[in-house]
C-alpha cells in the first residue's frame, strides 16, 4: 500500500515508517519538523535501504496538503502529527487545540476531497482519564484530565462522526500507552527538544551527564512505592502495531485497540531497570506532583492480539537497553 504518514519524522512516526518499508509498503512523510529532525528521515532510508518521499509541511496548510495528495497516489493515512506533552498542554492549552484539532480537520477534509477514506489515528491511553480499575479495556468509560488528552478524545469523536456520515470510511483508533526504547540499530530514537517531558529520555540524559538529576513527580500516590505506575511499550512493538492495523482494515467501520504490554511499572522500577541495563547510576529527587497525572494506568491489549494478531514482544529490560543504546550512540540526538 501507499501510506501517507503525518509526523513521520517524529519518534513513533520514524519507527513506524521503518516497519512499513520493511513490510513492502511505500511511504510518504509529511512533517513540519517542529519537534523532529530531518536526519531521522535520512536514517529511515539508511536502515531500510529504501527511499521515502518527504514534505516539510504543516498539516494545517490546506493548499500544500492538497498539493501532496495531488502528487501522490495515497491509499491510507497514519496520523501522528500533533503536540504531545501532558504537562505542556496544561500550560499552553490553546496551542494544543489549534494545532491538534485544526490540523486534523484540514487533513480529513483533504482526504475526503481525494477519496482517501482509510486512516489509522494515533490516540492515547489518556482518554481513559483516572480509571476506577485496571487493566483498562477499550469499552471503559472515557474522560480526560488534561488538554492533550482532550484533543485526542475530541478527535476520536470527530473520526467516529465522519464514519457515521459516510460508511465507506475505515477508521482505526490506536490507544497506546507509554512508548519507550529505540530501534535496535541505535540509529533512530527519541530526540525531544529542550528538557524532556517523558520519563525515559529524561533518564537517559541524566545518565549521559547532560542533566544533573531526574525529577520524580510525586511519591505519595496510592501505589506500592508511592510513584506513578504506567504501561511502557517498546516503540518498535508499537510501530508494528500500526502496520498490523493498516493491513487488517475492514471495508468500512471504526475499530479501537489498546496497544500496550498489559503490565505496569512504577517510576522507581523503571529507574532500577534502566540502571541494571545501562550500568549507570541515575540520581533523582522527589518533586511535587505534576498537574494532569493519574496514579495508575495500564491496559488490556487482548483485543489487538485476537483481532490484529499483534502483541508486544519486548520487556522493560529491552526497552531500557535500547533507550540507552540510542542515547550513548547519539549523545546530542540527531544534532551533529
Amino acid at each position: 500500500m501507499k501510506i501517507l504518514v503525518t509526523g513521520g519524522a517524529g519518534y513513533i512516526g520514524s519507527h513506524t515508517c521503518v516497519e512499513l518499508l520493511n513490510e513492502g509498503h511505500e511511504v510518504t512523510i509529511v512533517d513540519n519538523l517542529c519537534n523532529s529532525n530531518m536526519e531521522a528521515v535520512n536514517r529511515i532510508e539508511e536502515i531500510t535501504g529504501k527511499e521515502v518521499a518527504f514534505y516539510k509541511v504543516d498539516i494545517r496548510d490546506r493548499e500544500k496538503m492538497g498539493q501532496i495528495f495531488n502528487e501522490n497516489d495515497v491509499d491510507a493515512v497514519i496520523h501522528f502529527a500533533g503536540l504531545k506533552a501532558v504537562g505542556e498542554s496544561c500550560e499552553i492549552p490553546l496551542e494544543y487545540y489549534i494545532n491538534n484539532i485544526s490540523g486534523t480537520l484540514v487533513m480529513l477534509d483533504i482526504m475526503k476531497e481525494h477519496g482517501v477514506k482509510k486512516i489509522v489515528f494515533s490516540s492515547s491511553a489518556t482518554v481513559y482519564g483516572c480509571p476506577e480499575t485496571v487493566p483498562v479495556k477499550e469499552d471503559f468509560p472515557l474522560s480526560v484530565t488534561n488538554p492533550y488528552g482532550r484533543t485526542k478524545l475530541m478527535l476520536e469523536e470527530i473520526l467516529q462522526d465522519v464514519y457515521k456520515s459516510d460508511n465507506e470510511w475505515n477508521v482505526i483508533l490506536l490507544r497506546y500507552f507509554n512508548p519507550i526504547g529505540a530501534h535496535q540499530s541505535g540509529r533512530i530514537g527519541e530526540d525531544p527538544n529542550g528538557i524532556p517531558n517523558n520519563l525515559l529520555p529524561y533518564i537517559t540524559k541524566v545518565a549521559i551527564g547532560e542533566l544533573p538529576q531526574l525529577n520524580v513527580f510525586g511519591d505519595d500516590y496510592p501505589t506500592e512505592d508511592g510513584t506513578c505506575i504506567r504501561d511502557y511499550i517498546h516503540v518498535v512493538d508499537l510501530a508494528r502495531g500500526h502496520v498490523k492495523a493498516i493491513e487488517n482494515m475492514k471495508n468500512g467501520g471504526v475499530e479501537i485497540y489498546n496497544l500496550g504490554t498489559g503490565k505496569g511499572y512504577s517510576v522507581l522500577e523503571v529507574i532500577k531497570n534502566f540502571e541494571e541495563a545501562s550500568g549507570k547510576k541515575v540520581p533523582y529527587k522527589i518533586a511535587d506532583r505534576r498537574q494532569g497525572d493519574v496514579a495508575v494506568i495500564y491496559g488490556d491489549p487482548s483485543k489487538a492480539k485476537k483481532e490484529l494478531g499483534w502483541e508486544a514482544q519486548y520487556g522493560i529490560k529491552e526497552m531500557c537497553r535500547d533507550s540507552w543504546n540510542w542515547q550513548k550512540n547519539n549523545p546530542n540526538g540527531y544534532k551533529k
